[in-house]
């Protein structure tokens, strides 16, 4: 799914209107109707007072159209414009026309935040759901004055605030500085996330967010860019390669992985078990001697090449017979370990993953990012991301960073957490749709490490190797949240139920 600016939403609304056609107004009340139909399941006590606040642009347009569907429905409405501006735009001034026939909806129009402040004991009914339809996704800069005023009065208000596509004060493409800002309790966005939502500061402002398709006309996709993608079910159906009837083991890759040190074997169990769930035809494990009794049994079906280490890493394998390599869980970093690392990087040929102690090394010795195999994939989390290349004022710029150095050094860059966020060497964004925080325990990261080196060595291509293997790996962790809840999971468990994941990618 496309992730649009507000410029490009703008204009997609433009060529739905030209090309359907539809009026302006009819499109305002289609989205109005989506809203309203999701609103009243959502909240079907129909007692509940509804007080809606609207701005004086097309998002208080929405708010105004809302609140006669609701009447209609017999929920209790009052609208409240703040008419703070002198300008109105022309689908809100005909949207106000048509709803003041309604008896039982009467805006009360505020030309101040003084004045609005000193009726608001008669606002806001005990227990009443605020609409926020202030501002849509046109805002351009952070809320101030008056308007600064009335938000931090409704944040403060204790009323439940549902949000119609994003909430106001919030940038729908850059930064916000402030706090001058709609907190949410639910957000309702319409036909695609906004790219403000997937940013962790953020989240306290947009609380749950659902997306609603008000029909927005799709040619306008097919022939619009953007660099930054939603990756959803359709996507990742899509990649999925179902396998020949005819196949063997060799059709699906010899995999190596090079894991584990004294006390840290645990990581290259996971990652080797996550490797073979991947799908991996074959598998070699490469640790050191220590490691080799715990890996034949624990993992019978993989093969394990011990280094001349008893408890850490310093030599390799022959390349050449690997289709796909993943180097770093559990590793350590002595300098010997370090050495081996940067002997190997100018020699690899095929498709390559970095984690973990294999980052730690690299930031360790950043000269050495230069010997990173074009397409290799990195899998930082933010504190390795930070060391990798340096901190970050908050999280939107460091996915500006991020897509930064996907492109300076040519290689993907996955930054771990929620809606995990994948960046090409061409600068192109992926933002993940499964996971939860049940995830965040360790050993996850070792699982997506062998899951991203088992693709590879299949024969996926490093873009599509990313996307399906985040999406895999998430929804592993979702359908383990859900069979044991999110505080009982541990990484393991995700390992057990990529088989179910799979299941649902396939069918």
């Amino acid at each position: 799914m496309k992730i649009f600016s507000a410029a490009q939403i703008r204009a997609w609304d433009a060529y739905t209107i030209q090309h359907e056609p539809i009026t302006s107004v009819q499109l305002m009340q289609r989205a109005a109707r989506i809203f309203a139909d999701w609103f009243i399941n959502t909240y079907p006590d129909s007692t509940r007072s509804v007080v809606v606040f609207a701005g004086t642009g097309n998002n208080g347009g929405d708010g105004l159209v809302v609140a006669q569907m609701l009447d209609q429905a017999q929920y209790p409405v009052k609208v409240v414009v703040c008419d703070f501006a002198t300008s109105h735009s022309l689908d809100f001034e005909a949207q106000l026309a048509t709803i003041a026939a309604y008896a039982t909806v009467k805006p009360v129009m505020y030309r101040s935040a003084a004045a609005l402040m000193a009726a608001s004991v008669d606002l806001l009914p005990p227990n009443a759901l605020i609409i926020d339809a202030l501002f849509g996704t046109g805002l351009n800069r952070p809320l101030v004055e008056d308007w600064a005023q009335v938000i931090d009065w409704m944040n403060s208000s204790q009323h439940e605030i549902v949000s119609i596509d994003i909430p106001s004060g919030l940038l729908c493409d850059a930064r916000t500085p402030g706090d001058a800002i709609i907190r949410a309790a639910k957000t309702f966005t319409f036909e695609t996330p906004k790219l403000a939502f997937f940013f962790a500061e953020n989240a306290h402002y947009l609380g749950e967010w659902v997306i609603g398709s008000i029909g927005l006309h799709p040619e306008y996709v097919l022939i619009t860019d953007t660099p930054f993608h939603y990756n959803t079910p359709d996507l990742v159906k899509f990649l999925w390669k179902p396998r020949s009837k005819f196949s063997h083991k060799g059709s699906y890759g010899h995999a190596l992985l090079i894991a584990g040190s004294w006390g840290k074997m645990g990581a290259a169990v996971l990652a080797g078990r996550a490797c073979l769930r991947a799908g991996a035809g074959l598998l070699t494990v490469h640790s050191p001697r220590c490691g080799q009794m715990v890996l034949q049994t624990t993992i019978p079906e993989a093969m394990v090449s011990a280094d001349k280490r008893a408890k850490y890493w310093t030599d390799a394998p022959e390349l050449e017979h690997f289709a796909a390599i993943g180097i770093g869980p559990g590793i350590g970093q002595e300098p010997q370990t370090a050495a081996a690392l940067k002997q190997l990087l100018p020699e690899v040929k095929t498709p390559l993953v970095l984690d973990a102690d294999a980052l730690n090394i690299l930031a360790a010795h950043q000269d050495w990012l230069a010997f990173l195999p074009e397409n290799t994939i990195i899998t930082p989390h933010p504190k390795e991301f930070e060391r990798l290349f340096g901190k970050s004022d908050s999280s939107f710029e460091r996915f500006q960073l991020q897509r930064m150095k996907a492109q300076e050094y040519k290689i993907y860059i996955i930054l771990k957490g929620a809606n995990t966020s994948i960046v090409a060497p061409d600068g192109r964004a992926w933002f993940n749709s499964t996971g939860n925080p049940g995830m965040a325990t360790g050993g996850t990261g070792d699982v997506l490490t062998g899951i991203l080196t088992g693709l590879l060595a299949q024969g996926y291509g490093s873009k599509e190797t990313c996307l399906l293997g985040v999406y895999l790996h998430g929804l592993a962790g979702d359908l383990a949240a859900a069979a044991m809840s999110q505080e009982a999971l541990i990484a393991g468990n995700l390992i057990g139920y990529l088989g179910a994941a799979w299941l649902e990618v396939e069918n």
